[in-house]
Formats: C-alpha cells, structure tokens, sequence
C-alpha cells in the first residue's frame, strides 16, 4: 500500500494551482495526438507498456513496442525552458531531478524489455513530432 506524502505547497494557492495540473489529456498531448492520427496512425492512450512496472506512457503502439511520452518543460527539467522555482526551490528541485531520474530508468527497463521510447517536450511542434513517432513506429513494424 503507497501513502500519499502530504504535498509541500508554500500556500493554499499554491496548493490548489498544483491540483489543478492535469496528468494526462493536456493540450500538448492533445494536438499530438491528433498530428499522429492524422498520419493514420492508431494507438492506445495512458497505458502501461509492461505491466509489472507502475510507468504510463503518454501513447503506446502495442504491436510496434513503442511508447511515446509527453514530457512537461518545468516537471523533467526541459534544457531549454526550465524555471527553477521562487518558492520552496530545493523542494522542487529535487522532485525535477527524481523524474529526471525515473524518465531515464524507465527509457532503460523498456529497452531491456524490447520497446522503442520517443521523449516529447511540450514545446515542440506536434506535427514534427509525429513525424518522428510514425517513421520510428514504421521500422519497429518493419523489424
């Protein structure tokens, strides 16, 4: 049985902006989605890849072992448009180091199990992305 710590919001504000996060279905995922439905491809959606391991992906193609994860700026640490926090900053950079952490093991134990992984920042350009996702998609079903 997991407890749930309780969260380390510096306000009630604070807290209730942190709730509020969606965890899957934001408007990134969304428009990549649909970039790569409309490439005619289909898929499953927050779905565990191995089932023995609490990991969802963003997008998964069962027959291809392919899992695409769409990765938010701030929470995996993106190079380009990270922010470290004005408040309750060690907090949360180490919450952003611990899914940096997670997001390369998880990238490890699916290639040990034989899947492909595609990282997506939210700022990239959905329809590039998906480009990139059907071409590694396409040799996966080619292998």
């Amino acid at each position: 049985m997991t407890v749930a710590r309780p969260t380390k919001a510096s306000s009630e504000g604070v807290r209730k902006s942190m709730r509020a996060n969606r965890g899957r279905d934001t408007k990134p995922e969304l428009a990549l989605r649909r970039a790569v439905h409309a490439l005619g491809l289909r898929y499953r959606v927050a779905v565990r890849p191995l089932p023995g391991i609490r990991r969802t992906a963003d997008m998964v193609f069962t027959k291809a072992k392919v899992a695409v994860f769409m990765d938010g700026c701030f929470w995996h640490g993106c190079p380009e448009h990270h922010t470290t926090s004005a408040t309750n900053a060690e907090y949360w950079a180490e919450k952003v180091q611990k899914n940096r952490e997670r997001d390369a093991e998880t990238d490890r134990l699916l290639g040990e199990a034989g899947w492909a992984t595609v990282r997506i920042w939210e700022h990239e350009d959905p329809v590039s992305a998906a480009e990139t996702i059907a071409g590694l998609v396409a040799r996966a079903r080619d292998i």
